[in-house]
């Protein structure tokens, strides 16, 4: 972005922001009125003295080894008046420079919009807004829009926003209003809550949703990562979510430095490994429930790897015995690699019960022991720091 100093307009100082790209739809010569100045913030409004008017045409003249050249009133007072004007444009600079370092929200006019964002009014400058930038409540409040009928929308409107880059060298000022709306939202987030969302749009490794606040606006966006839509296998996000769905979302994450929410939708759900293998495996499944306590080694073959962290379990302090009680086939797969869970369901006397999972296979497993439940989650943890 190029700023180009405008002539004095009734004693005012007028700046316009012209971009170098041919898209841009518009640009405006406007007379800046500036507040007062804030405290401890540079403040562009610095007062300057004007001189008083030339009652006549006095020169003078200006020496330069051998050659002299004669100034002329009217020279001199352009020239007063273009050093005002790019004394007044630098410390705007040095105001926008202190937005961002400080992180301050700032309320700008869009002036118009291009086929990349919006050109938002700061002071005398015009910077721009990427639609990248924009608050998810403007897709979402009319979804059907295409994002240059929503910027259309926005002209001559009021957004807070936040300076997230100011470069007074390469004439770039760049705002964004997703910033703002973090700040200013975002502490309402906390870890557990609940939100329907929507789908704002979906990756490979995940979706991307946006989450709806209690006045029924969308202000911020979560991740929900590929591992966290189902407990079922997702090989492609794309086969489960679509952009504008409605979902149910779980926070489980929040990183207020990098301003980013981590999602999860299945958390929502029961998890099938923390029940019983009656809950895991409808009736209707093959359950093989006739394994006799001499025989269950003989009928019902270890999943790839179980075996080594059963002889590992029982080398544990206060295991005393840990056999497969039986096992059942799903339809569905959820991992192919082994996963072990200790089952919810209650202890009968001093036996516990854990499940053991690979592709469509679950196996049952009882541990005899005389810890309790915190004692053998750390046994199995030791376990599997042993076991590769």
């Amino acid at each position: 972005m190029i700023v180009f100093p405008a002539s004095s307009i009734s004693g005012g100082v007028a700046f316009v922001s012209r971009s170098i790209n041919a898209d841009f739809s518009a640009t405006q010569n406007t007379t800046a009125n500036f507040p007062c100045t804030t405290t401890n913030i540079p403040s562009p409004n610095s007062p300057t003295r004007r001189p008083p008017p030339l009652t006549t045409a006095s020169k003078v003249s200006v020496s330069n080894g051998g050659s002299s050249r004669t100034l002329s009133g009217s020279d001199r007072s352009a020239s007063s008046s273009d050093d005002e004007r790019q004394l007044r444009r630098s410390a705007e600079w040095e105001t926008a420079k202190a937005y961002k370092e400080r992180g301050l929200l700032f309320e700008g006019n869009v002036e118009g919009f291009n086929n990349g964002g919006l050109l938002i009014r700061f002071y005398s400058l015009v910077g721009f807004l990427p639609f990248p930038q924009l608050s998810p409540s403007h897709s979402c409040k009319d979804p059907d829009k295409k994002i240059q009928e929503v910027a259309q929308s926005l002209v001559d409107t009021t957004l807070s926003v936040k300076v997230i880059q100011a470069d007074e060298e390469n004439r770039k000022l760049i705002f964004s209003e997703k910033e703002s709306s973090w700040l200013k939202f975002s502490p309402q987030l906390k870890y557990g809550d609940i939100f329907v969302g929507r789908v704002g749009s979906v990756e490979d490794y995940g979706a991307f949703v946006h989450l709806r606040f209690p006045d029924g606006l969308y202000y911020i966006t979560g991740f929900v990562h590929v591992s966290e839509v189902s407990w079922d296998l997702v090989q492609d996000v794309r086969d489960v979510l679509i952009v504008g769905d409605q979902v149910r979302v779980k926070v489980i994450n929040i990183d207020r430095e990098k301003s980013r929410v981590t999602l999860s939708m299945k958390q929502l759900e029961e998890d099938p490994l923390l029940e019983t293998l009656d809950r895991v495996i409808p009736k209707d499944y093959t359950l093989d429930l006739n394994a006799s306590d001499s025989g269950h080694l003989a009928t019902i073959e270890p999943l790839p790897g179980l075996n080594t962290i059963i002889q590992e379990l029982l080398k544990e302090d206060g295991i005393h015995d840990v056999r497969i009680s039986r096992q059942g086939f799903e339809k569905r797969v959820v991992s192919q690699d082994l996963q072990l869970w200790l089952s919810n369901a209650p202890p009968v006397g001093n036996q516990y019960t854990l499940l053991a999972r690979a592709g469509r296979q679950v196996q049952e497993i009882q541990v005899v022991t005389s810890l309790d439940q915190e004692g053998i989650k750390t046994a199995l943890q030791n376990v599997l720091e042993r076991v590769p």
